[in-house]
């Protein structure tokens, strides 16, 4: 709601306020449809469905793309109606969200034993899907060996530090690179219309990296999904970065090549972090982990779009683009390391 509501803001500080308020809201219902997914889908595929429903962040990502494109030039005031169409798939989030039942291990462990054989009733008798998906080998998961009660007890801490340094490094990246693109074409001598229509093809990568990762991961498992992802996204970065600098303005087709080679194994990472993150922690835990990893993630999101104007400023008018990209690049680098720190969990029962 605070979507639509900002576009009557009267001011900076206003709009800053209701921003302020959507990011809780999305920051708060991300980790948690994640876990609440992993917990409903069946072994074999949990990885990929997961995946398949970050998918739709791209879809999110190229519609947000094609109203700045159509909507935002159009009007003296295309910002305000850009966040009024903006509000339509929030309400039908709503409504969405009244339909989904309660996760079953969370109702088992509250006592609630109706309400939990009344969601299984309820997700035995929906369709089958992906039916022809081999089932990988029965893995132990160790379950009696971890009695942890918090996300830092000894058997946890590492996965948890290893999960927290791939979401801050992703988030920093991530939103570092694309909340600026517009902007940082803009300023390589592209219109403001051309540069809308660029992302938007950018933006389009996004969909077959998540397919591809949705594949993937039930093939080479979450771990090296994750760290190939990574490293590819830093190869992305620093390719994007190199191309932006040349003297005079770039090609459009290297600019644009580059940053769909981003844009792809950017978010084909994501799909697998979320995947992988509800898999690393017991029920009474997991929401605890992921929503905390997630949390800490959003601060490199904060910090992310304020550094971009520093590191343009210390690269200076030559290689300012190359030194922003470059440390984005690093962190995707630091993310993978992290990410083969985690434990593979591919196959396994949750805990």
């Amino acid at each position: 709601m605070a979507t639509g509501a900002a576009a009557l803001s009267w001011s900076v500080a206003s709009l800053v306020v209701f921003r302020f308020i959507v990011g809780i809201g999305l920051g708060a219902e991300l980790p948690v449809a994640s876990t609440l997914v992993s917990e409903f889908a069946p072994r074999r595929i949990r990885g990929r469905m997961v995946v398949f429903l970050e998918a739709f962040w791209a879809v999110g990502w190229i519609l947000a793309a094609l109203i700045g494109y159509f909507v935002i030039p159009a009007f003296p005031s295309g910002w305000r109606w850009a966040l009024v169409v903006g509000i339509v798939p929030t309400l039908w989030a709503v409504v969405v969200r009244l339909g989904l039942p309660e996760s079953v291990r969370f109702l088992e462990q509250q006592g609630r034993t109706d309400r939990a054989e009344e969601a299984v009733r309820r997700f035995e008798s929906s369709p089958p899907m992906l039916t022809r998906v081999r089932m990988p080998q029965d893995v132990p998961t160790g379950v009696e060996e971890i009695t942890a009660g918090s996300i830092w007890a000894r058997p946890l801490v590492r996965r948890t530090v290893a999960l927290w340094v791939v979401w801050f490094t992703i988030n920093l990246s991530y939103y570092g690179a694309f909340t600026w693109l517009p902007t940082l074409l803009l300023g390589r001598g592209f219109t403001l219309t051309r540069s809308f229509e660029y992302v938007l093809l950018i933006t389009l990568a996004q969909v077959p990296g998540y397919l591809v990762a949705a594949w993937l991961i039930e093939r080479w498992g979450r771990r090296l999904t994750l760290a190939v992802f990574l490293l590819g996204s830093a190869a992305g970065a620093v390719t994007f970065g190199l191309v932006s600098s040349v003297p005079g303005r770039p090609s459009v087709g290297a600019v644009i090549a580059a940053g769909a080679m981003l844009s792809f194994f950017n978010l084909g990472a994501w799909g697998a972090l979320y995947a992988i993150g509800p898999e690393l922690y017991p029920t009474r835990l997991r929401g605890t982990g992921t929503g905390a990893a997630a949390a800490f993630g959003r601060i490199a999101s904060i910090l992310a779009p304020l550094s971009v104007p520093v590191l343009l400023r210390w690269g200076g008018q030559s290689y300012g683009y190359i030194v922003t990209f470059a440390v984005f690049g690093v962190a995707f680098l630091i993310g993978a390391v992290a990410a083969l720190l985690l434990p593979e969990q591919r196959g396994r029962t949750l805990l």
